[in-house]
């Protein structure tokens, strides 16, 4: 693997494209640039080409579907106004992952799945995040026996929440939204 040297304003912008917890830069670039291993980036123009093509060449879409999955979803219950009043991103943090535990208590223990490389992120006790490394800074989540480790940059818990919203169900669409709250 070659190592180049980027800015930092093209850092941050692929660091805030990170979807996935463990996400390299290069998977990031691959998925951003729509490639696969062994192919070559197209022009610009040549993928919109693409992309109009296959449009006309999809049937279109029939009358949407009941879904079986109840309307249940933390946009209901979200408020913007108190999350603004949340101190810091910590605080915003928190205050969402706690209205995602009141929407979804009997699905929350999905997010005890997630974690790093070297650390978990979530756990039902205090004890259990710090004796998983140093400098966890673990903070309840209101109003749940789940506690979180708040000890990482903003970047970092968008991509937690991310994976929180995905394991609860979400669309990747929905799962960016409240990624975004943060």
């Amino acid at each position: 693997m070659k190592k180049i040297e980027i800015d930092d304003e093209l850092y941050q912008y692929i660091a805030s494209n990170t979807q996935s917890i463990g996400e390299s830069a290069s998977q990031i670039l691959r998925r951003l640039l729509k490639l696969t291993p062994g192919t070559e980036p197209k022009p610009v123009v040549q993928q919109e080409e693409e992309k109009i093509q296959k449009a006309e060449a999809e049937p279109q879409p029939k009358a949407p579907t009941q879904s079986l999955k109840p309307a249940a979803n933390v946009f209901n219950i979200l408020n913007k106004e108190e999350l603004a009043m949340q101190k810091g991103v910590v605080g915003r943090f928190l205050f969402i992952l706690s209205a995602l535990h009141r929407t979804h208590k009997s699905d929350f223990s999905n997010v005890l799945e997630i974690k790093g490389r070297d650390r978990i992120y979530f756990a039902t006790s205090k004890e259990a995040l710090l004796e998983s490394g140093s400098s966890m800074n673990p903070k309840n989540i209101v109003d749940s026996e789940y506690w979180v480790m708040t000890n990482s940059n903003t970047t970092r818990k968008k991509m937690m929440l991310h994976e929180v919203a995905k394991v609860l169900g979400y669309t990747d669409e929905a799962a960016e939204k409240i990624r975004d709250y943060l």
